[in-house]
Order: C-alpha cells, then structure tokens, then sequence
C-alpha cells in the first residue's frame, strides 16, 4: 500500500510505493493558508490512480494535524476537490 509521507524541507507531501518516490504533491504555507502548487506523478506510475491517493492522503493529513485552510492552485489538486465534496471544508476553514 502506498504511503504519503510530507517532507517539510521540501515542502511537499510525497507518495512512496515500495520504498520508491513514485510522486509529490508541492506547496507553499501563506499565513493561515497551505496552497498546494503542483502535483506529479512519475511517468512510470502514472494511470494507476496513485495521483489521487496522493492528494488525499495530503489533505488527510492537513486535516488531523493543522488548522490550515486548503487553497488548490495545482489543476490536479483543484479537480479532485470538486470530486470529492467531504473534502472542501478544508477550503473553507
């Protein structure tokens, strides 16, 4: 099973398949905002949904461990919030 791990002096959450970088989620702290920038997936493990595991698995942890307000400039990041309504509290904090 995929784990999201986020590493602070990266600022990114990243996505480990078998002990593998297979992606990151980047973003940036402003105030009482975490903007999430960008997010890749590796080419090689791409198509499998791990983007999405990825995302929220990062939003999992802003919402247990800050008070941060979620903003999603990253078009991956922002689609899969329209998906996924029990998530876009996090917007709204």
């Amino acid at each position: 099973m995929p784990d999201v791990i986020q590493n602070q002096e990266l600022d990114r959450y990243e996505l480990v398949v078998d002990g593998e970088l297979a992606g990151y989620t980047e973003y940036r702290i402003e105030g009482t905002n975490i903007v999430f920038t960008h997010t890749e997936i590796l080419s090689e493990e791409r198509e499998r949904g791990l983007g999405g595991h990825l995302v929220q698995g990062a939003l999992d942890q802003v919402r247990e461990q800050t008070d941060y307000r979620v903003v999603a400039q990253c078009p991956f990041t922002a689609h899969w919030l329209k998906q996924h309504p029990d998530y876009q509290d996090l917007t709204r904090r």
